[in-house]
């Protein structure tokens, strides 16, 4: 009998962790796992563990500043999970087996106030840098105007690109008509890949909070009804185009925010196609069930309820408070991240706290 992750698979569902630990990578590449993310969270946990203290250690002894050290030591984790799932990236011709590279979060942060061509400029010159001679790495930029600004040059360079903190059909169709139009200034379409992450969960979350007039039957099903709403668009969009590899939707934010709502919930309802990043907990909660997952992703919530959020729920006013929200989720963790690093270099070595933490003035120069 299938366990519940392999009649996912089965289904059609490309699962990747929403972690680059390398034991959870082993671990889940194990039960079925074909790709992976990160993000500053996940490195600052790492860090955390003391795992990661001999190389911090050499780090430091090489003389990198805190903020090198945080790109230093992500690119090594996310190198690590690449080579766990490079065979199948080359088993199915570069379809398949992904780690994504989150680039700077600072850019966006509204402290720092860095102009949105800037902004946009930065993005082109470290996704080329970051992905340079890595054939299975996505590298992963935001909906922001400066991030779509950007994917149509990094398309053009032959970039493979994961659009993340997507909320809404307007940022999806914009990224999307970037990527396509960068795409056909390649010389080949071979190796075309793409991937955008529409986030769910947090929209559950929002109308919680901020649409309370919702009915029992449509409250906690605006973000399956979004995602699987832009999912459609995205299958009708690239069906006519023949290329080689399939453009795709990854499906975030998969855990559940509600502890009366089950595991299940979010990686059940978009089962059969595309790709699902669920966070490890959330994986082994489903596997822990027993149940047989089968295909949901094309079967929507009767018509009285997509009625009732259509004429309720302003997607407007969500897509802004919930970006609002992203990017300083986005940035925060950073700060977070270059902070924890600056205790580290105390604790290892006894130099102040941040004593070489300054970043440089352009993320370009790193």
């Amino acid at each position: 009998m299938a366990t519940p992750l392999e009649s996912l698979i089965a289904a059609g569902t490309k699962v990747w962790l929403d972690s680059i630990d390398p034991e959870l990578v082993a671990r889940n590449r194990a039960l079925g796992a074909t790709g992976a993310t990160s993000n500053p969270i996940i490195i600052g946990d790492l860090i955390k563990t003391g795992r990661f203290d001999t190389h911090l250690a050499q780090f430091l002894r090489d003389g990198l500043s805190d903020y090198d050290i945080a790109w230093r030591i992500t690119d090594m984790l996310v190198s690590q999970a690449q080579q766990v799932f490079r065979p199948v990236w080359e088993s199915t011709h570069g379809n398949n087996g992904y780690v994504s590279f989150e680039l700077d979060p600072l850019l966006e942060d509204p402290e720092r106030n860095i102009p949105e061509a800037e902004r946009t400029r930065q993005y082109v010159i470290l996704g080329k840098k970051w992905s340079s001679g890595q054939k299975n790495r996505m590298i992963k930029v935001p909906a922001t105007p400066a991030g779509i600004a950007a994917l149509e040059e990094l398309a053009a360079a032959g970039v493979t690109l994961n659009v993340t903190l997507v909320f809404s059909d307007r940022q999806y169709i914009a990224a999307r008509d970037a990527i396509w139009r960068g795409a056909q200034r390649r010389p080949s379409l071979e190796s075309f890949k793409s991937v955008y992450s529409i986030f769910v969960s947090r929209l559950d979350v929002y109308t919680e909070q901020h649409v309370p007039e919702l009915s029992p039957k449509a409250q906690g099903l605006v973000g399956i009804v979004n995602a699987k709403r832009i999912w459609r668009m995205n299958q009708k969009l690239w069906a006519d185009k023949k290329l080689p590899l399939q453009q795709e939707m990854i499906f975030a934010s998969t855990g559940t925010k509600k502890p009366e709502d089950p595991p299940w919930k979010y990686v059940e309802a978009f089962a059969g196609s595309d790709i699902e990043t669920n966070p490890p907990a959330t994986n082994d909660q489903v596997q822990a069930t027993g149940r047989a997952i089968t295909r949901q992703v094309d079967q929507m919530p009767p018509a009285e309820v997509l009625d009732e959020i259509d004429r309720i729920v302003d997607m407007k006013k969500l897509e802004e408070t919930l970006m609002s929200e992203g990017i300083k989720k986005f940035a925060d963790p950073q700060k977070a991240l270059l902070k924890l690093i600056a205790e580290k270099r105390q604790a290892l070595d006894g130099a102040p706290a941040g004593a070489k933490g300054a970043k440089p003035k352009s993320a370009a120069s790193r």
